[in-house]
């Protein structure tokens, strides 16, 4: 704000208050925010002045106070004065600059283009750190310091940094058009003042890719680059390249095969369809701002990079190759020249390749002098084309006697008549628009330079869909003039007129004197007419040379558009990074980003080509992989439409998903119309490419309209899912595993992905507490960052963490709400408590909680237990050591895992961090600092200057353990103890297990409990349920001695595990027991014990059998004995698993929700 020359001293008493509110800012700043910087800056002034300002006739600047009350208005001092003219141009069209006080008195000379008064009142846009801080007059502004270190921004007349809607909030890169600035965040507006302000970048989803911050630097550097306008960048191109040579020496033959009606038909249908494609290219093009690239920017950001990157590379070759085409098609018109004039230097072949060498050299020089000198040459050979053009037209009007003889004599009905239908001599319909097609493309040419022009929404649906009506009218136009004067056989011969004694000739020669019927007698006899003279175009217009130097700049011109852009889309394509290696042609250089190196790749080509000197083959090979393009940019607008993306925004309106669905069928129908085999060899390299970037897998997300679709199915299938009933024939085990973060209990995660991989759902949870308040903006970021290790490291799974607090809560969370619709989990998978006896034992009454609550919910419940433990956290660098993980050391994203020894505090019932061994509590982790973030390692990144610390016989068991479900099971068993039944559950897992690749060589053994005197009947009676389950076994055993008595000595093992926790109640008295059991519910009861004798034994008893029989399984399957509710204490329960599963191979304790999940009915 601009204080008036005069201000008075109150004014000046204002300053000297507000300076002690005021800090000067030390100079120049490094833009971006940083914790100890804002990004806002504000003037400060009073409501009053708001109000009251008033555009000043005399001043440029934003306002200026009324004289008629100075105080108003806090000054604050500047101590440049007058804003420098070069900070002044910076700012000029960005921004609209908040001016500050000027202490000199001398009103502020800002830009011209600063905001009126107007624009004040309804509220200030930022400036950007370049603006605010100019370094080149060495401004110092002062800033109103608040409680949250905040450049306060006037909106509406009060102190707020709640910004007004804003362009450059919505911009990706600095681009010319204007600087990217970063609106306030949620935190920022919303959160606690103790919090500090500013710590994100980026909004989120608006990081730069690689190729958007390259694009950022080079538009930074770039300084007054040659853009193009619609006339001169699109249309003048679209023109040059879709007139190429077809028009000037085929296209008379196709009127004398086909007839003006077919011809007409012909020229239709080929414009039908590269109309369909321009509307199809013109809603993508105005569908965002569209970069450099051309068809290939436009596919592979509505598609994605598979067919991006497929056709980008399969596109570049075709221009380059084109490039051959049309210089060898000039080079042989000059040659035939020469030849007319006796001046062959060798032989007609290799003259062609000499005068395609020299030509393709020249056009390489006018490229490379730069994007301007190419546009010059364009438009000169855009003149001479349209002058041998209206020299044919004007010379159709001219008859000359002389020309008669050739078959010209001018517009005539009965010649019209007679040419109007088809007269095809060793062709067909099909194959004439066959070769007529090609002619009709190039409608490409100005989108490839997209990244040249000033305004590519403007400029591509405008200068294409022109030039394709244009271009269109021309070939009817010379359709229907050729076949209306020309007739279709001609001998050239002046003795050649209609015989007096013979008046049987009825050809429309005969009516001008001329008998042209031995042409039809004696094929090949007659060098003229629309039948036999490529050169009819010439013969007939007013100055032949003119439709010869049409020829060269049909051929040159379309040769120079398919140089620029082969090199043009190459580049964005290499710039995207979607094929490894080819980085180095993703360079540009000069002020217009020219690709030079494409531009000599480009020359290399065209020249092996040239020099080949077989097109013939090339030619429908090229005009496939145009067709091939021009069918996924019309795909691609069905394929958007139909995802009905929310961001598929179409300035242009003039489409149809339904039309360009059409377009794109009907491309791929031409494709196989011009030539079966190219369009078979065409799709497979598009193939091929397909599925090596698929492979590939590049870290790039463009929004594509796959990913909108995929989405849009995924809810769609969701939600047709939810109305239809369960069955039993199609259950699936859909596991919640608590896994807490995945690559810290490896096995568990192995183990359960092998029987869920493509069968069912998993879901690894992970509850994370603390003493400090939860930062849920932690949740969400490592929620795609363990979703995303999970995808690289192939383990089919979804990530949910919750806040809770405790275990037992943060459970309960998941298990009401992990899922959706019909995709919810119902079967709890735990990891054993191996270290239950070590810590607070209310760590175990929340961990037995957590099984009855599953129960509770109808949940199944699995339990694993590794003898060696599961958590793997505490080793330094474990996941290098982990072999399944070696494979993703190539990725970028460091992802956390916490390290549980080093933890400084431990659980808030634990009294050290020690507590958490190497089998803690299934989703157990600590988050231990003040501002939330876990002790951390890198999971994929190795540090190799920190020494390796050498494994513990325990830890290296331990690492070996957790990767034995990561490989091949060998030839052993799958035990599976069926000794209850819970529905099926218990036998369904093993079934699933074994179907797969690592498990396939494990034979299911089944045991069940017997009596002695019944074990043949019950084998029989089990194997006859097995068969009609249809599930595989090698073995059943029946254990008819599972209710003897447990050995002593196993017994007094119990006795002495369960020892400290035990009530002893009958010791005590009887109040003193009740409020020792109040605090401690977990303790166990006499009478408890006494009542449970025998189960507890059959535990025991189970432990030994088990030992007997299954010491050697790949893994046990188990049922899981059940506790009643509120009758076994959880330290009861608890010495009963560890009792029954303790000394054995991987045992798998299961107990399903007691419903069927297996059928013997179809």
């Amino acid at each position: 704000m601009s204080a008036p020359s005069s201000a008075p001293p109150a004014t000046a008493e204002n300053a000297a208050t507000q300076n002690d509110f005021l800090s000067p800012d030390a100079g120049p700043r490094p833009p971006g925010p940083t914790p100890s910087q804002s990004r806002f800056q504000v003037d400060l002034v009073s409501e009053a002045a708001g109000i009251m300002e008033e555009k000043s006739p005399n001043s440029d600047t934003s306002s200026t106070l009324p004289s008629g009350d100075p105080t108003t208005l806090p000054v604050v001092p500047d101590c440049s004065g007058v804003e420098s003219e070069v900070a002044a141009e910076e700012a000029k069209g960005r921004f609209r600059v908040v001016n500050f006080a000027d202490p000199s008195g001398a009103s502020n000379a800002a830009s011209p283009d600063t905001a009126p008064n107007e624009g004040l009142q309804n509220g200030d846009t930022v400036m950007s750190e370049t603006s605010l801080h100019s370094s080149t007059g060495g401004q110092h502004h002062y800033h109103y310091d608040t409680h949250t270190n905040t450049y306060y921004l006037r909106t509406f007349g009060h102190n707020t940094i709640d910004a007004v809607p804003n362009i450059d909030f919505y911009r990706q890169t600095a681009a010319p058009l204007g600087e990217k600035l970063i609106r306030p965040t949620l935190s920022e507006l919303h959160d606690e003042l103790d919090k500090e302000p500013f710590e994100d970048g980026f909004a989120n989803g608006d990081e730069l890719t690689p190729p958007e911050d390259s694009a950022t630097k080079e538009s930074a550097e770039s300084k007054g680059v040659v853009k193009f306008g619609w006339i001169k960048g699109v249309l003048v191109r679209c023109m040059l390249n879709i007139w190429g040579v077809m028009l000037f020496i085929r296209m008379s033959w196709i009127v004398g095969q086909a007839g003006i009606a077919l011809s007409c038909l012909i020229v239709a249908m080929a414009t039908a369809v590269t109309t369909i494609t321009g509307l199809s290219t013109s809603a993508i093009a105005t569908n965002g701002f569209v970069r450099g690239g051309g068809a290939y920017y436009l596919i592979s950001r509505s598609l994605g990079p598979e067919f991006g990157g497929s056709i980008g590379l399969i596109f570049a070759f075709a221009n380059a190759v084109a490039v051959a085409m049309y210089v060898v098609g000039f080079a042989e018109t000059v040659v035939e020249l020469l030849a007319g004039m006796d001046a062959i230097m060798t032989d007609q072949t290799n003259d062609i390749r000499i005068v395609g060498t020299i030509t393709v050299i020249l056009l390489l020089g006018i490229s490379v002098a730069g994007m301007e000198w190419e546009a010059k040459a364009q438009v000169f050979l855009l003149v001479v084309l349209i002058t041998a053009i209206i020299n044919f037209f004007i010379g159709t009007f001219i008859p000359v006697k002389s020309k008669e003889p050739a078959g010209f004599f001018g517009y005539d009905g009965s010649i019209m008549w007679e040419n109007m239908g088809p007269d095809f001599r060793d062709e067909t319909f099909f194959s004439v628009f066959a070769i007529f097609f090609p002619a009709a493309t190039g409608i490409l040419a100005g989108a490839n330079i997209s990244g040249d022009l000033a305004d590519p929404q403007l400029a591509i649906p405008r200068g294409t869909l022109l030039a394709i009506l244009i271009t269109g009218i021309v070939y009817l136009g010379v359709a229907v003039s050729t076949g209306s004067c020309i007739v279709r056989d001609a001998s050239g011969n002046m003795n050649d007129t209609v015989s007096s004694q013979f008046m049987n000739c009825t050809d429309a020669a005969c009516k001008f004197g001329y008998d042209f019927t031995t042409c039809k007698s004696n094929e090949g006899s007659c060098q003229y007419g629309l039948h036999n003279d490529f050169q009819v175009m010439s013969l007939v217009s007013g100055f032949g040379p003119i439709i010869t130097a049409g020829i060269f700049s049909a051929t040159l011109s379309s040769a120079l558009a398919s140089l620029v852009s082969a090199p043009k889309v190459f580049q964005a394509l290499c710039k995207d990074n979607i094929y490894p290696g080819l980085g180095m042609f993703a360079k540009g250089y000069g002020k217009n980003n020219e690709p030079l190196r494409g531009y000599i790749l480009t020359f290399g080509i065209a020249l092996a080509f040239i020099l080949i000197a077989e097109l013939n083959t090339i030619a429908p090979i090229i005009s496939n992989f145009f067709l091939a393009s021009y069918a996924l940019i019309n795909f691609s607008v069905f394929h958007a439409s139909l995802a009905n993306s929310p961001g598929w925004r179409p300035s242009f309106k003039y489409y149809n998903m339904w039309v360009s669905l059409a377009g794109a069928i009907l491309c791929c129908v031409v494709m196989f119309v011009i030539n079966w085999w190219a369009a078979l060899l065409t799709n497979g390299i598009v193939l091929g490419l397909y599925i090596y970037v698929s492979y590939k897998k590049p870290d790039v997300n463009w929004g594509s309209s796959t990913q909108a679709l995929t989405y849009h199915e995924a809810l769609t299938h969701t939600l047709h899912l939810s109305g239809v009933e369960d069955h039993i024939k199609n259950f699936r085990p859909q596991c919640l595993v608590m896994t807490g973060y995945p690559n810290s209990r490896p096995a568990l995660l192995d183990l359960v992905h092998s029987f869920t991989k493509n069968v069912g759902l998993m879901i690894c949870g992970h509850i994370r507490m603390g003493y400090r308040r939860p930062n849920f903006k932690d949740i969400a970021t490592e929620q795609s960052r363990y979703q995303r290790w999970l995808l690289k490291n192939e383990t089919k799974a979804f990530y949910t963490s919750v806040f809770a607090e405790d275990l037992r809560q943060g459970t309960q969370y998941l298990l009401q709400a992990a899922g959706l619709g019909r995709l919810k989990p119902n079967t709890l998978v735990l990891g054993f408590k191996n270290d239950w006896r070590d810590g607070d034992m209310m760590n175990v009454e929340t961990y037995i909680s957590m099984i009855h609550d599953a129960f509770d919910f109808q949940f199944g419940a699995v339990i694993l237990r590794l003898q060696e433990g599961l958590d793997v956290s505490h080793i330094q660098g474990h996941d290098e050591l982990l072999s399944s993980q070696e494979k993703s050391s190539g990725m970028k994203d460091v992802i956390v895992s916490i390290d549980t020894s080093k933890d400084s505090e431990a659980d808030s019932s634990k009294p050290s961090s020690k507590a958490t061994s190497l089998q803690n509590s299934p989703a157990l982790q600590k988050d231990d600092d003040d501002d939330g973030k876990a002790t951390t390692q890198p999971l994929l990144k190795k540090d190799k200057k920190s020494p390796t610390v050498p494994l513990n016989v325990s830890d290296q068991r331990l690492l070996e353990a957790s990767q034995q479900f990561q490989q091949k099971q060998g030839k052993g068993t799958v035990d599976v103890w069926w000794l209850f039944d819970d529905g099926g559950l218990t036998l369904l897992i093993p079934y699933l297990l074994t179907n797969k690749k690592r498990w396939k060589d494990c034979k299911i053994r089944v045991f069940i409990g017997g009596k002695i005197n019944r074990i043949d009947h019950d084998r029989r009676a089990m194997a006859t349920l097995l068969s009609k389950f249809r599930i595989d076994f090698s073995d059943i055993t029946v254990l008819g001695d599972i209710n003897t008595k447990p050995k002593k000595e196993h017994v007094a093992g119990f006795e002495e595990l369960i020892e400290p926790y035990r009530l002893k109640e009958d010791d005590m008295e009887q109040d003193a027991a009740e409020t020792l059991k109040n605090s401690e519910p977990w303790r166990i009861t006499d009478n408890e014990l006494e009542l449970y004798r025998a189960k507890t034994n059959r535990q025991i008893r189970l432990n030994e059998l088990l030992k007997e029989h299954s010491s050697t399984a790949n893994l046990i399957v188990m049922s899981l004995p059940l506790a009643r509710k509120g009758a076994v204490s959880s330290a009861l329960y608890m010495a009963w698993l560890e009792v029954l599963s303790k000394d054995l191979p991987p045992i798998l304790l299961v107990r399903g929700n007691h419903q069927s999940v297996l059928t013997f009915y179809s």
